[in-house]
């Protein structure tokens, strides 16, 4: 059975009741900051390598935001390799990656898991699971693996700053300080705040000399007001294409589920294009387009439409509109356009028809923002990639100092990408400490 992160292994160093300045033992070889998915794997791998390492992490217990990944099952990597794992990161993103990527492919981290006592199994749209569908498992997993190799493990102890000490690192905490020649900071973004994850990290890096390159929420749902989009909560269209257009330029594309919401729109579709409205300029008004049946031509969809009104001209118009569309669904494309929905097929005019063939495939809603980090499954943003060195996740402008997992400015779209990326760089920093 899997050992509970808050047992004896996971104690705070110290209570937190410490004077600030007390120190927290040692020595150590290298403090990890952060406990999440990419300060346990850095802690896992450099402890395996003979280390004397000290995680901290400032909630009660690590893990916490794997917890709630995945809706509580944590989608931990994906199916894909190679050049088209690579592309999911965007151009900037893969070339980061790759060497990191390439030593820990989602392969060698289903292995891992494997061998941790989580068996892993493949699911749809390239993702793969825990068998068990329990995010706890493979939390616990990646606690023990740092704990068996001799990492010590500090929970409840939230990190103050992170300072230059002569050759090496003093890392102040609430419950006291510690210091070492080596620190890897994994504090994660800014999403999910509830979890912990509240920007801590940017500023001590900044303070260390690093460029942080604009942060925004990423997979995040996105907010649309308009009435009739809201009153489709709970229609799921199984496969859409959304695109983001900006300034004649296609700024995204993706094509993924979608799901309608009581506060716009949600799903991996919608999601994964999110950035783009927090990161585009206001004046630049990003627009969504959704093409709700990506598999057939838009002059198919209109001879099918006009197949329908032939053969059944007494029935409902809405009835009409392709059969995979749920009711609701089909009755509001017909609102929208200006349709009564319930309008006999033969009393709709050509034009008309136009439109609704129009709403079928370029669908155009009006996006007023997203629903913010508290609702943001990764940050998008983060420290410069061109001041890390990719194959150890050192910083070019501060040696010693290692930095992983979603601070950096580089994620991935849902799929358990972002995981993988977390994995991947902090095993390289825990080989490079």
């Amino acid at each position: 059975m899997a050992s509970d992160p808050s047992s004896a292994d996971a104690r705070p160093a110290r209570s937190q009741g410490a004077p600030p300045d007390a120190p927290l033992g040692g020595p150590f070889d290298v403090l990890v900051v952060g406990g999440g998915a990419a300060g346990l794997w850095a802690a896992g791998t450099a402890a395996a390598r003979g280390r004397r390492v000290l995680l901290l992490e400032k909630n009660a217990r690590v893990g916490v935001k794997i917890l709630a990944s995945g809706g509580g099952h944590c989608n931990v990597t994906t199916t894909l390799s190679g050049p088209a794992l690579l592309d999911a990161f965007g151009r900037d993103g893969g070339r980061f990656l790759a060497t990191s990527l390439r030593r820990l492919p989602p392969a060698a981290v289903r292995a891992r898991l494997d061998a941790l006592g989580v068996a892993t199994k493949e699911g749809p749209l390239e993702k793969v699971w825990p068998v068990s569908m329990r995010a706890r498992d493979v939390a616990d997993a990646l606690l023990r693996r740092a704990t068996a190799a001799g990492a010590r493990v500090a929970t409840g102890l939230a990190c103050v700053d992170v300072l230059r000490d002569g050759a090496g690192f003093l890392v102040r905490t609430s419950g006291g300080d510690a210091r070492a020649p080596k620190v890897v900071v994994a504090v994660g973004g800014r999403s999910y705040p509830r979890t912990g994850t509240t920007g801590d990290g940017y500023p001590w890096l900044e303070a260390l000399g690093h460029a942080i390159v604009r942060t925004v929420p990423a997979l995040v749902p996105l907010v649309v007001e308009t009435p009739w989009v809201r009153a489709l909560a709970g229609i799921a269209e199984a496969d859409a294409r959304v695109s983001v257009e900006a300034g004649g330029r296609t700024l995204a594309d993706r094509r993924r589920p979608l799901l309608f919401t009581h506060t716009g729109l949600s799903g991996p579709g919608p999601m994964d294009v999110s950035r783009w409205f927090e990161r585009c300029a206001p004046w630049e008004r990003p627009t969504l387009h959704v093409d709700l049946l990506p598999d057939v031509a838009e002059d198919a969809v209109r001879a099918a439409l006009t197949a329908a009104v032939a053969a059944r001209p007494a029935d409902r118009i809405a009835r009409c509109l392709p059969p995979s569309f749920p009711a609701r669904l089909a009755e509001s494309l017909c609102a929208h356009v200006g349709v009564p929905p319930d309008r006999r097929a033969a009393e709709t005019s050509k034009a008309e028809r136009h439109a609704l063939v129009l709403a079928t495939k370029r669908l155009t809603l009006p996006v007023a923002g997203t629903r913010g980090y508290d609702f943001a499954e990764v940050t998008a943003g983060g420290v410069a990639l061109p001041e890390v060195d990719p194959a150890t996740m050192e910083s070019r402008l501060v040696p010693g100092l290692h930095v992983v997992g979603e601070l950096l400015d580089v994620d991935g779209p849902i799929g358990g990408f972002n995981f993988q990326a977390a994995f991947a760089t902090g095993e390289a920093a825990g080989l490079a400490v």
